[in-house]
């Protein structure tokens, strides 16, 4: 597998894999058990144009029913594929290939979707030094893996969920009165965790400035605000030291002009919240000549 991102925990993989296995097979595959269980081949074949993920879970859905299945990859995780290429072929027992078919085409199918919409906004900003986040807007109990996926197009990953990061929001600000008095609440709780600031105006962005935090959050700014945003982060006394981070409003229209402002991160939900799954089938026999 490639070795360009950092690869999925295994037990996040094999949970995910036995929830799915369980939801379709349940008590037995009834039309499986039809076959008389022989030694057979399949291929997998990318059905259009993508950037393919999800290899570890499809692979995990095949050896949790045959553990001596073998799967042949033709292609590393991340890699842009053209539609009609076959991509991999398994061989092993027929029951097995049949019984994991749609479990595995299911993770492979929506995180490829997920990597490949990711490499679409990562090559919209290529050269303005932006970066492209995910959220937490994820499909419930497939957060990791699509954050998974968000990496392999390219992207990077905002905080996995509410304990590895403090991120103050409006409500929380306004709770305590002030920008600076919402950070130093989060600095003497949590001081091992990163803390990222949302900010409203151009007066609360001096304050999470002056104050200090791992990232200010501008949300929903119009062009002409964020631009004076971006020159007041990098410019004298702050200098770029702390990231300015845009969220809200972005789509692939005003992407381009948004990380031209000059921002250092751009957060998108659609990568993971408006999944469109990439086309694959997986079928029995060897792969046409």
């Amino acid at each position: 597998m490639s070795v360009r991102f950092a690869p999925p925990p295994e037990d996040a993989v094999a949970a995910d894999v036995a929830a799915a296995l369980a939801e379709d097979i349940g008590l037995g595959d009834a039309t499986a058990s039809l076959l008389d269980d022989a030694p057979d081949s399949a291929y997998l074949l990318c059905k259009e144009d993508c950037v393919v993920a999800g290899r570890p879970w499809f692979d995990a859905c095949h050896r949790a029913l045959d553990p001596e299945v073998r799967i042949d990859w033709r292609c590393d995780e991340g890699d842009r594929i053209a539609r009609g290429t076959v991509i991999a072929t398994l061989q092993g027992r027929n029951r097995a290939l049949v019984s994991a078919e749609r479990a595995s085409l299911n993770f492979l199918q929506t995180l490829s979707g997920t990597a490949t919409v990711t490499a679409q906004y990562v090559d919209a900003v290529r050269g303005t030094g932006a970066k492209i986040l995910d959220t937490r807007k994820t499909l419930p109990g497939l957060r990791v893996a699509q954050k998974y996926a968000v990496r392999v197009g390219g992207g990077m990953n905002h905080r996995m969920a509410l304990f590895d990061a403090v991120m103050l929001k409006e409500n929380h600000i306004r709770a305590f009165g002030s920008v600076a008095a919402a950070i130093a609440r989060a600095r003497a709780l949590h001081p091992e965790l990163p803390l990222i600031v949302e900010v409203e105006t151009l007066e609360q962005l001096r304050d999470a400035l002056d104050t200090g935090c791992t990232r200010v959050l501008i949300d929903d700014f119009d062009a002409a605000t964020r631009r004076e945003a971006v020159r007041i982060a990098k410019g004298a006394p702050y200098h770029g030291r702390i990231p300015l981070e845009v969220s809200g409003g972005v789509d692939m229209d005003t992407l381009r002009g948004i990380a031209e402002d000059g921002v250092d991160c751009i957060s998108i939900g659609a990568l993971t919240k408006h999944v469109r799954a990439i086309d694959f089938s997986l079928k029995l026999g060897p792969p046409p000549a």
